[in-house]
């Protein structure tokens, strides 16, 4: 596997809690079982979440596999995008409105957003330095994205192959 010894502290890390949540999903259904009373759906469902997120960063760090969101305030839009980069072997979500960011994530952002941004999601947004998509080929919209420290700025409608590349691009940004 492609990881680097500097990866490595978090992939144990992330294994180790994979094994915990499964091993206590696992204890659940034994005692469960054991006791013969149902166990709570809602407390596995729980468990197996938090364990499915937590293989997909140990995939994502042992497979260099990008973990990819897509922000626009046209959901459906932001969906397809998502799952036509999920087709090509991201690890991609989409949503309506900025949230936390997970390490390493490439950020897919659509301009209209950012005015609903406060300081803080601004703030992230730079670090993250996103992929800009937009409508807009004006100064003001480049300048926006420039504030953002944007990686590229690609004016819609952009192709999936476009993006991509794109986020190849700032993926190797990161590579030691």
């Amino acid at each position: 596997m492609g990881t680097d010894s500097s990866s490595r502290p978090e992939l144990a890390a992330a294994l180790h809690r994979l094994r915990s949540t499964l091993a206590r999903a696992r204890a659940e259904l034994e005692l469960a079982q054991a006791d013969g009373t149902p166990v709570p759906a809602e407390r596995l469902l729980g468990d197996l979440s938090e364990a499915l997120d937590v293989l997909g960063r140990v995939e994502a760090a042992a497979l260099s596999i990008a973990s990819v969101l897509v922000v626009d305030d046209d959901e459906r839009l932001a969906e397809l995008t998502a799952r036509g980069l999920r087709r090509l072997g991201y690890d991609a979500q989409s949503t309506s409105r900025m949230r936390d960011l997970k390490p390493r994530e490439v950020v897919v952002l659509d301009l209209g957003i950012t005015a609903s941004l406060d300081s803080r999601a601004r703030a992230a947004l730079r670090a993250s330095r996103p992929i800009v998509v937009t409508g807009a080929a004006d100064r003001a919209s480049r300048a926006l994205a420039e504030e953002l420290t944007a990686s590229d700025y690609l004016i819609k409608p952009v192709e999936l192959d476009e993006l991509a590349a794109a986020i190849n691009r700032r993926m190797a940004e990161e590579s030691p």
